[in-house]
């Protein structure tokens, strides 16, 4: 009997897998299935929770070989340490060793957070925790929750959170705290093994790593006492057969260790040490001075080799941090090195103000020389440049912007009937008045304002010679036209509180969290006009003091910041809209109430202000 039909497939299916073969050569092993299971604890010494443990040394084995990420960071060992204990991997083996004497009497916590991993995959083992005791009892309790940053309420990494039994804020300056936490990337913290009892609650940012508050530090403050407990109840747990699929949820009875939502707002005092951070002299008639923060008064200077009396100006800041000297006389500004004394508040050790008088010599910053650009240099120096002026124009121009004037040097004289705004009256230019105003001390900056209406063309034209500099420059002639932009293409929203607060400052964001617009809310209903078409939030907070912006806490006052709302919903606007929003802006729990596109983790900076 024969089948003529089975060897010809055999033959069939031997050449294709030849074929695959060939075809799959290159590719090697595919190594299996990817590892995605986290180390497992072996044993230990001591054993988890051990009681009257007094050694030094602890020692962890795990069923694959492990290794540390970041120890320094990741750690965290309770009661804090002074000198920070050695974590160190070795094959399957990590080990803990102390570096401070052991406290009698007292439960120790090794929280590893995340530091844990696998060789090859970087499986962590999540927020393990190790713990025992140098008594007859371990403490058992928790206390856990968020810390956000008070004025924007994103989520802080990398801030300790720690206890004191004390009843005061007096230890938060004076010792290290009695247990300790840290925050991850979404702000959260557990402060594991406290004992039964009442507790002050501060975070820090530990710039100086000794577990309590300095001047110039983060902070935050817990306004009453906290008393850690626990309950009994039903429980859920998750089992699952790969990363994304469930494989079961098993149910049992466990503890439920309470509070577990304490929310902290982390601020940095207004406060920050006071000094000098540099003098500049880019040109010969100018000099600055800087400062590291706001002062409530001048500096003094005092002169040693050149004479100054009304022969200056002053800019500066707001804050008075950021001081440009302009010097009138050419004999001073001839001088080579400006020789003179500078007495100003300065902070000391104990963050006091005191008067503090430094010697400076404040000399012309000499520029590179191309040796070949000589000639060049020569002829310019010849040459009467004019005076530089800027401005804020553009072709198509918004309508509720005034005109700023901006001038390189302060001004010594200004003929105002030089300058003309006209507007396009069918194919007239028509002269319109306008409203022209000095906006500095220095009369650097001008503004020219005027009613301007939609769609509108304009002109406005300088004649040569409008304006002249102390230095004797003079400008150039400006012709400069422009469109006002359309209302059709503005749109706006208006804002009714269900609950109103007459001390409700509110505020328009863009879409990376960037300040737009602020405004004191009305009762009437709050109106944000001539937003360009694009997404929008909205924030909130309450002015307790009235000075129209946002205020940080005081710790010497224990002085929260002043508070914080975030509207959850995303605003597309679209061109000639009207958005009517109606916001209770206590219906919204505080970490659900950030839009999750503007919540940005962030981490303490590592240097005190």
């Amino acid at each position: 009997m024969t089948f003529p039909y089975i060897k010809p497939s055999f033959y069939f299916i031997g050449i294709l897998l030849l074929v695959y073969a060939c075809a799959n050569r290159g590719q090697g092993p595919t190594g299996g299935i990817k590892d995605i299971t986290p180390p497992r604890v072996l044993k230990s010494f001591p054993q988890n929770e051990s009681l009257n443990f007094k050694k030094k040394q602890i020692t962890i084995e795990f069923d694959e070989i492990v290794t540390i990420e970041k120890a320094s960071e990741n750690v965290i060992v309770s009661p804090p340490q002074i000198k920070p204990p050695n974590v160190k991997s070795f094959g399957k083996r990590v080990s803990v060793e102390f570096q401070d004497d052991l406290i009698d009497n007292t439960t120790y916590s090794i929280n590893f957070g995340n530091a844990i991993v696998d060789l090859n995959e970087k499986n962590p083992i999540n927020d393990f925790v190790f713990s025992f005791s140098t008594g007859n009892e371990i403490d058992t309790l928790k206390i856990a929750g968020t810390v956000l940053n008070a004025e924007d309420l994103n989520p802080l990494s990398g801030i300790l959170v720690g206890i004191y039994n004390e009843t005061n804020d007096s230890a938060f300056l004076q010792k290290p705290f009695l247990r300790i936490g840290k925050t991850d990337q979404k702000g959260h913290f557990s402060i594991d093994n406290v004992k039964q009892g009442k507790y002050k609650v501060f975070a820090l940012g530990d710039v100086n790593r000794d577990y309590f508050f300095q001047p110039g530090e983060g902070l935050a403050l817990h306004d009453s006492l906290v008393s850690p407990t626990y309950r009994i109840e039903q429980m859920q747990d998750t089992i699952w057969k790969d990363s994304v699929t469930v494989d079961s949820i098993h149910t049992y009875m466990g503890t439920h260790f309470l509070p577990d939502d304490l929310t902290l707002m982390y601020f940095n005092e207004s406060k920050k040490r006071q000094y000098l951070i540099k003098n500049e002299r880019k040109e010969p008639y100018i000099f600055n001075l800087y400062f590291n923060t706001t002062s409530a008064e001048l500096p003094k200077i005092k002169p040693l080799n050149f004479d100054w009396e009304n022969k200056y100006l002053l800019q500066k800041n707001a804050t008075i941090d950021s001081l440009t000297y302009w010097i009138t006389d050419s004999l001073v500004w001839k001088t080579d090195t400006l020789k003179m004394t500078v007495t100003y508040l300065k902070t000391d050790s104990l963050f006091h103000l005191q008067p503090q008088t430094d010697t400076l010599n404040i000399s012309m910053r000499k520029a590179r020389i191309n040796p070949t650009a000589k000639s060049k240099k020569a002829v310019s120096r010849t040459k009467q440049f004019p005076l530089k002026l800027t401005t804020n124009i553009t072709s198509i121009f918004e309508i509720y912007n005034p005109i700023i004037l901006r001038f390189e040097a302060p001004l010594s004289n200004l003929d105002v009937s030089k300058i003309k705004l006209n507007q396009k009256v069918d194919t007239i230019l028509k002269t319109i008045p306008f409203k022209w105003q000095q906006i500095d001390s220095t009369k650097m900056n001008y503004s020219l304002e005027f009613k301007w209406k939609a769609e509108e063309s304009y002109e406005l034209k300088i004649d040569s010679a409008a304006f002249k500099s102390i230095y004797n420059k003079v400008s150039n002639k400006i012709n400069e036209k422009f469109k006002t932009r359309s209302l059709d293409e503005y749109s706006s929203i208006k804002v009714f509180l269900t609950e109103f607060n007459p001390k409700a400052m509110l505020q328009v964001l863009d879409s990376k969290d960037i300040l737009l617009a602020t405004k004191n809310a009305s009762e009437k209903g709050t109106i944000f006009e001539y937003l360009k078409p694009g997404d929008y939030y909205l924030r909130m907070f309450i002015d307790v003091n009235g000075n129209g912006k946002w205020d940080t806490g005081d710790l010497s006052k224990t002085r929260q910041p002043e508070t914080v709302f975030y509207n959850p919903k995303k605003y597309s606007l679209k061109a000639n809209w009207e958005f009517e929003e109606i916001w209770d802006y206590k219906l919204v729990p505080v970490l659900k109430q950030k839009p999750t596109e503007l919540q940005k983790e962030a981490s303490i900076k590592k240097e005190v202000n």
